[in-house]
């Protein structure tokens, strides 16, 4: 859903996005698969009755217009927490307000922006009048309700999850907002720069376009960026790329975070890691950064890293992967990017070993194509006198209580296959030590298993 609506719809004064909010459901741009016919939100509007409700979704996409038609539609009071400035006081404010309504026969709908940002104890206070009737509860959130919301609240309220606008959708809100400016058009490759930039949010997009309007209105629409003589012999003036740029400046970034380049440079970021370089895995990093990529979208990508290319050659690098993208959400951009620069660094320059991950897809293939086997009555619990009679867990020996705490001669695996060796520690970091302790450990079992 866009912030969009009717070129009168709001004071001149106001900015772009809020001159161009819906005041209507048919004004909405977007967000079909919760509002297009026989969805639950058309529902919901149609048939008047409404619920309590979590809008998850990333910036720019209607979330806080949904809540405000809501409120129209079914002529409830409308009652918005900011949860980054608000506290107990305002939530306090929100219930007396809310007790008047219902004394004067009104509803209302409490609506908490970006309610991620309240702790437990904020959350909880609205509990207890979400279940009374007492309001209506909407929360908005950019982050993951399962994280961050109290699972109380959440199991009291319907998720819904609102998309970022299509390509297509953004070009119908720029053109809207280009109408309400009086701009002129926009060359085709200027649109795409525009879009490519908005990145499905349709604030942003508006807040470009304003920026733009008002260095057309500086630059008194200068003749070198802007004349472009058409098809019909009459001049018309045309925005270029080269428009945007000024106007945008730095914001304007070169970068495709949709298409292939986006996936080339994650991959030569990877590959930068993996071949220990750590000058060219940060010139990537710095690229995808300053391109405008979501820093935890590479905080992620680290993890895998960690994983799959280091793995126990430097059973740290996973810890120091968690611990930069913990205090990248702590600190936020860009101070903790440079946490994330730090661990890509650590990344780059530790012993690497993929023998971790050349043996998880080694078994899942093994696994796949040998069918499923029981496991052997030694291994198995024995948590009723029946199973103990049945002979679960008989003959299995508890490793503690043996020798250097190893049972050597023991079998854990399926009964009617050896198993190959899916694990192969690399000669590199703590695997060495590990490879040594595998080889005691197969020298233990051959000497047992000889002895009978």
């Amino acid at each position: 859903m866009s912030t969009l609506a009717s070129p009168l719809a709001g004071p001149t004064a106001a900015p772009l996005a809020e001159r161009l909010r819906p005041r209507t459901l048919s004004e909405v741009i977007g967000q079909t698969q919760l509002l297009g016919p026989g969805k639950l939100l058309r529902t919901a509007f149609e048939s008047g009755h409404l619920h309590s409700m979590i809008l998850w979704g990333p910036p720019g996409v209607g979330k806080t217009t949904l809540a405000r038609l809501m409120a129209a539609a079914f002529d409830a009071r409308f009652i918005a927490i900011s949860a980054v400035l608000g506290g107990v006081k305002d939530i306090r404010e929100a219930v007396e307000q809310a007790q008047q309504a219902r004394s004067g026969g009104e509803r209302t709908i409490v609506f908490v922006d970006e309610v991620h940002r309240f702790n437990k104890a904020q959350q909880d206070a609205f509990l207890p009048h979400v279940e009374s009737g007492l309001f209506i509860f909407i929360g908005a959130t950019t982050e993951n309700p399962s994280f961050e919301v109290n699972a109380a609240l959440l199991s009291r309220a319907t998720v819904h999850v609102l998309q970022p606008l299509s390509d297509d959708e953004l070009r119908v809100v720029m053109e809207r907002g280009r109408a309400l400016l009086d701009l002129p058009p926009l060359s085709e490759a200027a649109s795409q720069r525009l879009i490519g930039y908005a990145d499905g949010d349709a604030r942003r997009l508006l807040n470009a376009l304003e920026s733009v309007d008002d260095s057309v209105a500086n630059a008194a629409l200068d003749s070198q960026a802007l004349k472009v003589i058409g098809e019909s012999t009459l001049e018309r003036d045309v925005i270029e790329e080269s428009t945007l740029e000024r106007a945008l400046g730095e914001q304007l970034r070169r970068y495709d975070k949709g298409g292939e380049q986006f996936y080339d440079t994650i991959s030569a970021l990877h590959k930068a890691v993996r071949g220990s370089d750590p000058d060219a895995a940060l010139y990537w990093f710095v690229r995808m950064i300053d391109g405008g990529v979501d820093p935890r979208y590479v905080a992620r990508r680290m993890v895998r890293m960690a994983s799959e290319d280091i793995g126990l050659a430097d059973p740290r690098a996973l810890r120091v992967a968690l611990d930069a993208s913990e205090t990248f959400e702590r600190l936020g951009s860009p101070e903790g990017e440079l946490a994330l620069a730090q661990a890509i660094v650590y990344l780059a320059v530790a012993a690497k070993s993929n023998a971790v991950y050349r043996a998880f897809n080694a078994v899942r293939s093994f696994v796949k194509q040998d069918g499923t086997r029981a496991v052997p009555m030694h291994l198995r619990n024995a948590p009723t006198q029946m199973m103990k009679d049945l002979g679960y867990a008989q003959g299995y020996r508890y490793a503690h209580d043996e020798e250097g705490a190893f049972a050597a001669g023991e079998r854990y695996g399926p009964e009617g296959v050896e198993l190959p060796r899916f694990y192969q520690p690399r000669p590199r970091g703590l695997e060495l030590r590990i490879a040594e302790r595998l080889e005691e450990i197969r020298r233990l079992n051959e000497t047992t298993n000889k002895k009978g």
